[in-house]
């Protein structure tokens, strides 16, 4: 009815022709970068006094002196300094079309020119409505997933995941979780996470169950020795475990990932227990070969809740008809932003019709040319220097150096004054980890070839 009113903004040839100009004015503007440069001269002053002040404002320093200037294209960012970064940490997975993607600012731009910035669960708009129902869509393809809750971060949709189960298990509050889990930077979520550097000073609430992960030297072992140790916690915690909240892939935790065999025993067992099985693919989803991680495993029909966020650019929860939450118990004010409800739309179309997923798809290909140059400079000129390269899809890590802490931070800076942005994960060892762009080219591989192999160098000087 909106349509035939005049009221519908998309079908407004004005606005058409202003978004266009406007993309094209950004996309003329963003071509001048052509690559990884310096900072100039003439700028380090005035940026070093901005990062200045932003430490006063928040109390400490920013990780990187990195403040963007709003300008980038592809896998490269410019910055207040002058500098141009390859930029393969990309917000920690936020950007995975890279930066000044013309589809993704034409779809954000024209949701930013709607009437609210900020749609809600009471008061949403169209957009709320598309998002939803293309990821329920997706979802179920290879999973019993059918209803979606949109929310702001993804500790927000993994907040509501907890809730989801443990309301359906009720009065369960026990949780088993992986050893070097991360869940996100609530009170909740913190205890959720397996590093005790993210919660000094918090209260030890001792709801959360260990459960060892895959150890790719001793396949069997660790498969074996994870399900006694469910099934041992399940033993002495009967009907007082809600949930076992899982990462595909360890994000924080070193990216390191299991295969469907160390999955599958352990959720059977779980099945048996009525316990509820939470993918927590915050940061895996999209990235891993296929849009899911649970896809990439084969293992969709175990799944009763999923959380995503980061490349959707806003978070979602979702879950079965088993684990549907009574009214009121998952809310909030914002859903998301309309501009972020919009480009998440765009990206999803972009992903799912343009030969990104599979074998031969292009995150695949990405993969296996990035860990091929990774071996490579391990193998020459970086010998012993970068071992253990690997991950799934565009999540690729590697141990730097000899993997201690302060080595492989000190690198990390090395290589950001080089002009690459990376960032770390694990612990004993400390890694390196990269989120690739999906835009990334064998051109810009190289570029990072030889940034990584001149900073490994420089810090064996």
């Amino acid at each position: 009815m909106a349509q035939l009113l005049g009221h519908d903004l998309s079908s407004s040839k004005k606005i058409d022709q202003f978004v266009e100009q406007a993309v094209q004015e950004v996309v003329q503007i963003s071509s001048k970068i052509e690559g990884v440069r310096p900072p100039h001269s003439e700028l380090i002053a005035p940026a070093k006094q901005t990062m200045d002040s932003v430490e006063k404002l928040r109390g400490r320093p920013l990780f990187y002196p990195y403040i963007g200037t709003g300008i980038g294209r592809g896998p490269y960012v410019e910055l207040e300094d002058g500098s141009v970064k390859l930029d393969l940490i990309n917000g920690i997975g936020i950007h995975l079309m890279g930066h000044s993607h013309p589809r993704v600012l034409k779809a954000a731009m024209k949701g930013s020119l709607k009437d609210i910035l900020m749609q809600g669960h009471l008061q949403p708009n169209m957009e709320y409505v598309e998002f939803s129902k293309k990821i329920t869509e997706l979802a179920s393809r290879k999973s019993r997933l059918k209803y979606a809750w949109l929310t702001t971060c993804g500790t927000m949709a993994n907040e509501n995941a907890l809730k989801i189960s443990r309301q359906k298990n009720t009065p369960a509050r026990m949780m088993l979780s992986l050893k070097n889990a991360f869940a996100g930077r609530s009170t909740m979520m913190a205890e959720l996470t397996d590093n005790t550097a993210y919660k000094q000073g918090l209260p030890d609430y001792n709801e959360v169950l260990r459960v060892p992960f895959y150890d790719v030297k001793n396949p069997k072992q660790s498969s074996e020795e994870a399900l006694r140790v469910v099934k041992e916690h399940v033993a002495k915690h009967e009907k007082n475990i809600s949930v076992f909240a899982f990462e595909p892939m360890l994000g924080e935790g070193g990216y390191t990932w299991a295969p469907r065999e160390f999955f599958v025993p352990i959720f059977e067992f779980l099945k048996e227990k009525k316990i509820a099985i939470w993918a927590d693919e915050v940061q895996t989803f999209s990235r891993t070969g296929e849009l899911f991680a649970y896809e990439t495993l084969e293992i969709g029909q175990y799944i009763d809740i999923c959380t995503i966020a980061k490349t959707a650019q806003l978070a979602v929860t979702l879950y079965t008809e088993e684990y549907n939450p009574q009214p009121g118990l998952i809310a909030g004010t914002f859903a998301s932003s309309t501009p972020s409800l919009a480009a998440g739309i765009e990206i999803l179309d972009i992903l799912t019709k343009e030969d990104y997923f599979g074998p031969s798809g292009k995150i695949s290909k990405i993969h296996k040319n990035f860990v091929s140059m990774l071996n490579e400079l391990n193998e020459t000129s970086c010998k012993g220097l970068l071992r253990d390269a690997g991950g799934l899809g565009l999540m690729v890590a590697v141990t730097p150096l000899d993997g201690s802490k302060d080595k492989v931070m000190n690198l990390l800076k090395v290589l950001f004054n080089n002009g690459l942005m990376s960032f770390g994960c694990g612990k004993d060892p400390f890694r390196i980890r990269f989120l690739i762009p999906a835009v990334m080219e064998e051109k810009d591989i190289q570029v990072a070839k030889r940034i990584i192999e001149k900073s490994i160098l420089e810090c064996c000087k």
